[in-house]
């Protein structure tokens, strides 16, 4: 049976199971617009083994999405280099990128899921109902283990981000 979430108390499921902490994170393979490039393929194998936190969110142009994004954009600029972090949703690469633009996000990157929802369908976070991204938050090691896990069982709600943080500290 597919976990189950509520966006506004209404249940939804989620397609495949989420991994949880302990377990290795499942291959993907998504995209990126790169300024000048165009678009870019991006799997979990060329992510930089360091330290790396996965904010997911549905939709860049909501209220929650926008903060969590931005929350995570500040807190990361004390982590210097030494972590790598990114926002991953549906949206367009070139809507992410305006975005990012827009609102100074300079301490992530975001990938877009939107061509095969790989990520999302790999990762258990796909809404069945909606075929969106469910929100949740992962750090993951420099050897692909996760370490911290959240997936949020209302929609609307934000992410705990200081035990996110928390946890990206102890391994970065």
């Amino acid at each position: 049976m597919a976990r189950q979430i509520t966006f506004h108390g209404s249940p939804l499921h989620l397609v495949g199971e989420p991994p949880q902490v302990g377990q290795q994170a499942p291959a993907f393979t998504t995209h990126k617009f790169v300024p000048g490039e165009g678009l870019k393929e991006v799997t979990l194998a060329s992510l930089p083994k360091k330290a790396r936190l996965i904010s997911v969110v549905p939709s860049l142009d909501t209220g929650v999405c926008s903060k969590q994004t931005k929350t995570f954009n500040e807190q990361l600029g004390a982590f210097g280099d030494t972590v790598a972090a990114y926002t991953v949703s549906l949206d367009l690469p070139f809507a992410q990128n305006r975005f990012c633009g827009a609102e100074g996000i300079d301490n992530l990157e975001t990938i877009s899921d939107y061509q095969d929802r790989s990520f999302g369908t790999s990762w258990g976070l796909l809404i069945d109902e909606l075929k969106i991204l469910a929100r949740a938050v992962y750090v993951v090691d420099k050897d692909d283990t996760i370490v911290y896990a959240q997936v949020m069982d209302e929609m609307t709600s934000e992410p705990d981000y200081a035990a996110a943080l928390a946890a990206l500290r102890k391994i970065a």
